[in-house]
């Protein structure tokens, strides 16, 4: 493969260089000067891969390896010019001996294994020496458990060398698969342009895909596409933007914003969480004041202000980086999925979210699709390989019931969803921050420990849909409410929720920063109580938990029916004791008794 400059190269810099696409002039610009992009229009250009190394590591860090593995001409292959000159020309035109740079170097201090693409060393193609370097370095990665940092910018496997070329598709594929089962992480950079060989095999299999705006991302190159179908490609497509859209690519980054990215995330993968269970003292417990009705409760788990999954995050996770897609079909608004830092803990995070008024109709109000419980269980196993416990925010009145979402697997998602929690190696916690409703928020709940907070609610099926099939009439939906148990209380009452969590009086949305304050203590101390129980017991536990469930004891009655009757039973004992009381005469004030009189003799008190 001959090569040739990136797309979107710029000239050679002079005084009177512009951006083709804007027209700015690009020379005294400081954002072009350092990161080759344009400071007016964002427009991206290519970069050595030494320059990249530059700008990601830290000065005098990165200690190169492979360096000494050259490249010979397996097949002897000429076309124009022998093979063996093509790579002498590269070689002194790049100043480096092969189209990728592996090595070790610090990011923000926290080290990484890193893969780095020359694509102006013969178009960035995949030969025998590159795939090898790129399997040495994964390898290490697994060896040293250092995270595993590609940037990859390629027109694919190099033909010079045959068949030999694109067996190193499989080679770094498979040594990619075994960094996964080590549990070390994988972060993925796609640049411009990223195709062929190099995308089709590691490159596409980062835990997560990071972008650089408007990368030509695809399989096979758009001319070719064009040449054999004879149809122009669609307006976008093969574009960082339009992987993104359809849930391949995690997030796309300007450039500036990447060193700073990685940092992040090397900080969230390293910490340890090494932290000892607070005493109930040290732990703030105000007392609980449930809502005087299952009807208040449901209006409480709706209001409109009521803190979402995204307020939530913002207020108790200190670091966080959102995640996108479900890499088969798109990515889903209607939850957020990301690793943040939560009191110095690093936890996978997926959360259902109803949106804001503003974001409502873009969130579908918490309603998710199929694409949301794949991005879902996406994370689940991403939690499971890197070893990070997992949070579930639960919040929707169900899953999006729609014909198309039939059609893409709406049930077999939850299921799945619900399969993968009830497996997974790693302590998880589930907290019902807001409305819990059917299948659709049980998909979320398969959890060593699940918290809900005092106003939420937690049901098999919304009143209205209740009063709807019952009595034919949703405005019945205030009768049933309390028929059926959906309150904190009664989800604890019945075995469901282990732990009902206080709320501002009057609810969250009163004061949604106390809120998150309550929440994350008892999220926090649920992980560490956790983090003393192997995987295996954790497993173990969490399905005798659920398997315990509804269950009914020899005598043949229920365990929440028992307890219920008991609270019934003492209810009415208590109201034949007030009857008992003697009562005062209407409109008089009842005797009060005198103060004990202080005397030699014993006290006597007068009624």
């Amino acid at each position: 493969m001959a090569a040739a400059p990136a797309p979107g190269s710029p000239p050679e810099e002079t005084e009177q260089t512009i951006c083709p696409r804007c027209k700015t002039r690009l020379s005294g610009q400081h954002e072009y000067g350092r990161y080759r992009v344009c400071g007016n229009c964002r427009q991206h250009f290519s970069l050595s891969a030494r320059r990249r190394l530059e700008l990601l590591v830290d000065q005098g860090s990165f200690r190169e390896t492979g360096h000494d593995i050259s490249t010979t001409d397996p097949l002897g292959f000429a076309d124009r010019l022998p093979y063996r000159e093509r790579l002498a020309a590269a070689r002194d035109r790049t100043e480096t001996a092969e189209s990728v740079i592996t090595g070790i170097g610090n990011v923000n201090g926290r080290p990484a294994v890193l893969a780095v693409s020359e694509f102006d060393f013969l178009g960035g193609s995949m030969g025998t020496v590159m795939g090898e370097k790129v399997a040495l370095a994964l390898e290490l990665a697994a060896k040293q458990r250092l995270p595993f940092i590609s940037v990859a910018a390629s027109g694919g496997a190099r033909m010079q060398e045959g068949m030999l070329s694109l067996v190193q598709m499989a080679k770094t594929a498979a040594a990619a698969m075994r960094l996964k089962q080590a549990g070390v992480p994988f972060i993925s950079v796609l640049t411009d342009p990223t195709t062929g060989g190099v995308y089709a095999s590691y490159a596409s299999l980062g835990d997560i895909i990071l972008a650089e705006p408007g990368a030509l991302i695809g399989f096979a190159g758009p001319r070719v596409i064009e040449q054999l179908t004879g149809h122009p490609p669609p307006e976008g497509a093969q574009t960082a933007e339009f992987l993104y859209g359809h849930g391949w690519v995690d997030a796309i980054l300007d450039r500036p914003r990447l060193r700073n990215v990685l940092a992040t995330l090397l900080q969230l993968f390293h910490n340890s969480w090494d932290l000892q269970p607070r005493g109930d003292a040290e732990l703030y417990r105000p007392p609980p004041r449930p809502p005087r009705d299952a009807w208040e409760a449901v209006q409480l788990a709706r209001h409109a202000d009521r803190p979402t999954t995204r307020s939530y995050i913002d207020r108790m996770l200190s670091q966080f980086i959102e995640l996108h897609g479900d890499r088969q079909h798109g990515d889903d608004p209607a939850v957020i999925c990301g690793i943040g830092d939560l009191g110095g803990i690093s936890v996978l995070v997926i959360g259902q979210e109803r949106g804001d008024a503003g974001e409502r109709e873009l969130r579908r109000g918490g309603h998710m699709r199929p694409e949301g419980y794949r991005k879902a269980l996406r994370m689940m196993r991403l939690a499971a390989q890197l070893r990070l416990p997992l949070l579930a925010l639960i919040d929707t009145p169900g899953a999006s019931l729609d014909f198309e979402a039939e059609a893409r697997g709406l049930a077999p998602s939850i299921a799945a969803c619900l399969a993968a929690m009830s497996v997974l190696p790693v302590p998880v916690v589930a907290a019902v921050i807001g409305e819990g409703g059917s299948g659709g928020a049980l998909a979320l709940g398969v959890a060593d420990r699940i918290l809900m907070q005092e106003n939420a609610i937690y049901s098999v099926i919304a009143p209205e849909g209740a009063a709807a099939i019952l009595y034919r009439d949703a405005d019945r939906a205030r009768d049933l409410a309390a028929a059926l148990k959906l309150t904190a209380i009664d989800g604890n009452i019945l075995g469901v929720v282990d732990t009902v969590v206080p709320e501002p009086e009057g609810g969250a949305h009163r004061d949604p920063e106390y809120a998150a304050l309550l929440l994350r203590n008892f999220i926090i101390d649920a992980l560490i109580e956790l983090r003393k129980v192997g995987p295996g017991k954790l497993v173990e536990e969490r399905y005798r938990k659920f398997r315990r469930m509804g269950q009914q004891p020899s005598g043949g009655r229920h365990v929440g029916r028992d307890v219920m009757e008991l609270q019934r039973t003492l209810a009415r004992a208590l109201d034949q004791l007030v009857d008992r009381l003697p009562m005062p005469v209407r409109g008089t004030e009842p005797e009060r008794a005198e103060p004990a009189r202080t005397t030699g003799e014993p006290n006597e008190t007068k009624a």
